[in-house]
């Protein structure tokens, strides 16, 4: 069997809370708990299992879309006001970044509830 990723934890202060954000964003479902976690499960199987913790140091999470994916995430991310970035650095406010390297990728950076820094991206295409 090849090594596949299964599920990362997410530290938070609200896992429901923060679940759902993300889910909203992306148009998918929280699933019901395991355990203590709140899971939202990618296409390809992947979980990301909310988990509360009062102290932690925000992450970086990355979210390949369709094309069509990302304008429909794009429009819930203005709808709901929440201010995203053409950069990581989160100076290009209001922006979506153009991929130099893979011709046609386009993304954009938002923060969720507690501080992760969430990132949705198109995977365009290889140049020759």
């Amino acid at each position: 069997m090849a090594v596949e990723r299964n599920h990362t934890i997410v530290p938070t202060r609200d896992p429901q809370a923060s679940a759902q954000f993300l889910a909203d964003i992306l148009g998918l479902t929280v699933d019901p708990p395991v355990a203590h976690f709140t899971p939202v499960t990618l296409a390809n199987q992947v979980s990301l299992d909310y988990d509360q913790m009062n102290d932690f140091e925000p992450h970086h999470y990355a979210f390949m879309v369709s094309e069509q994916e990302f304008d429909a995430a794009l429009v819930r991310i203005r709808h709901g006001g929440i201010t995203h970035y053409g950069d990581p650095a989160c100076r290009e406010i209001g922006q979506i970044y153009r991929g130099k390297r893979t011709e046609g990728r386009r993304g954009t950076y938002f923060h969720d509830p507690d501080g992760h820094l969430m990132e949705i991206c198109t995977p365009g295409s290889t140049g020759p």
